[in-house]
C-alpha cells in the first residue's frame, strides 16, 4: 500500500524529511507547504537528484484541499501555541500530522488544554497526531523507557547527550551560542531564543510511562566556556568565550532526583555520544558510540512512523503510545 504525503515546512529539517520520502518505495510526495521557494519543484530545493513534480506552495489550504495527503510531515517550529493553528489546520483536512515540534511530543503538563484540543479534534476527524525526533522523541526519553523493558524494578533513570557541534549545520550552532561572549549568551537565553526544547517533555513521558509522580520538574541551562581557541567549518571560538550549551532536565520527589537528562552540545568536545544508565534491577549501561547525527536521526524517526501512525486509533499520541517503529524498506 502507498500512503500520500505532503510536507509542510521545508527548511534544513523538512528538506531531510523529504530526501528520506523520495526514496520510500511505499511512499508518494503530493505536496509541500512553505512561505520560501514558493513556486519551485521540491526537488530542486530538497537537494535531490531529480524533480519531483511537486511545487512549493505557500497556500496551505489549497494544497490539503487538492492533494488529499493520508499524512502531513510538519517540521516548523519548536513551540507548540505557536504552530497549533497549522496543525488544525492539518486536521481538518483530514490528514494524520507527524511533527518535528519538540513541545508536541509530550504536551500535556505544560500545555494541558491544547493538548487536549489536539486530542479532541483528531478524533473529530478521525485521524491521529504525533510529536517526535531525535530528541525529544527517542534518545532522551522513547530510548530509556524501552530500556526499562528488562529491569524488575527501576529506581533512577539517567540519560546523557553530547554532541560535538562542529560537525552539525551552522544554524544548529549558532542555536547553542557557539562563538558568543558570555554575556551575548546570557541575554540571549533570558529571551528564550537560546535553548535546546524538550527536555520537559522528555523527563514527563518517562516519568509518565514509569507511573511515576514527580513533585517537579526543573531545567537548568549554562555556557561551555573554552580557554583554548576552538573552530568549527563555519566558527570560530574564542578564549574565554562560549563553545556551546550544556542543559539540564531533572524529575524530583519528596527532593530526590529520579530522572536525570543530561544534554552538551559544543564545538570541540572530544567525543560524542548518547547513553542510558538505569539504576535498578539489573542496573543497565547502553552507549551509542561517536553518537546519533540529529538531522539524519529526526528525518528517519518520522519517516519510520508514517506506518504506525496511520494505523493507530484516532487523537494524540506520543512516542510511548505507540507499537515499535522500525525501518521501512526502499533505502538500499
Amino acid at each position: 500500500m502507498t500512503f500520500k504525503v505532503a510536507q509542510y515546512g521545508c527548511g534544513p529539517v523538512g528538506c531531510a524529511i523529504v530526501q528520506l520520502v523520495s526514496r520510500k518505495s511505499d511512499l508518494e510526495l503530493v505536496g509541500a507547504i512553505d512561505l520560501v521557494n514558493v513556486g519551485c519543484d521540491l526537488g530542486d530545493i530538497a537537494g535531490i537528484d531529480r524533480r519531483l513534480g511537486v511545487v512549493v506552495s505557500e497556500d496551505a489550504d489549497t494544497v490539503l484541499r487538492k492533494t488529499k495527503p493520508d499524512v502531513i510531515l510538519h517540521a516548523i517550529g519548536s513551540v507548540l501555541n505557536e504552530v497549533y493553528t497549522q496543525l488544525e489546520r492539518a486536521i481538518k483536512a483530514g490528514a494524520n500530522v507527524i511533527s518535528t515540534c519538540e513541545e508536541l511530543t509530550f504536551p500535556y503538563k505544560k500545555y494541558p488544554s491544547l493538548a487536549a484540543s489536539i486530542d479532541s479534534l483528531a478524533k473529530e476527524y478521525g485521524v491521529t497526531v504525533l510529536g517526535t525526533g531525535v530528541n525529544p522523541g527517542f534518545l532522551m526519553d522513547t530510548w530509556p523507557l524501552a530500556m526499562t523493558a528488562v529491569c524488575q524494578d527501576v529506581r533512577h533513570i539517567r540519560a546523557v547527550r553530547i554532541q560535538d557541534a562542529s560537525r552539525r549545520r551552522v544554524p544548529f550552532q549558532e542555536k547553542i551560542g557557539a562563538g558568543k561572549t558570555v554575556e551575548e549568551f546570557s541575554k540571549l537565553v533570558a529571551v528564550g531564543t537560546l535553548r535546546h526544547v524538550g527536555l520537559t517533555e522528555s523527563v514527563a513521558m518517562i516519568a509518565t510511562g514509569l507511573r511515576w509522580e514527580l513533585d517537579d520538574i526543573k531545567e537548568t541551562i549554562e555556557p561551555i566556556i573554552v580557554d583554548t581557541e576552538v573552530k568549527s567549518d563555519f566558527i570560530t571560538v574564542k578564549p574565554g568565550c562560549v563553545a556551546g550549551v550544556r542543559q539540564g532536565g531533572y524529575g524530583l520527589k519528596n527532593g530526590k532526583e529520579l530522572i536525570s537528562l543530561d544534554f552538551q552540545a559544543y564545538i570541540g568536545a572530544k567525543e560524542s555520544y548518547d547513553a542510558v544508565y538505569i539504576s535498578g534491577t539489573p542496573q543497565i549501561e547502553v552507549i551509542i558510540k561517536d553518537g546519533t547525527h540529529g538531522d539524519i536521526a529526526t528525518a528517519a524517526i518520522v519517516v519510520n512512523s508514517i506506518p504506525k501512525v496511520i494505523a493507530s486509533s484516532p487523537g494524540l499520541m506520543t512516542m510511548k503510545d505507540l507499537p515499535m517503529i522500525h525501518a521501512l524498506p526502499g533505502t538500499y
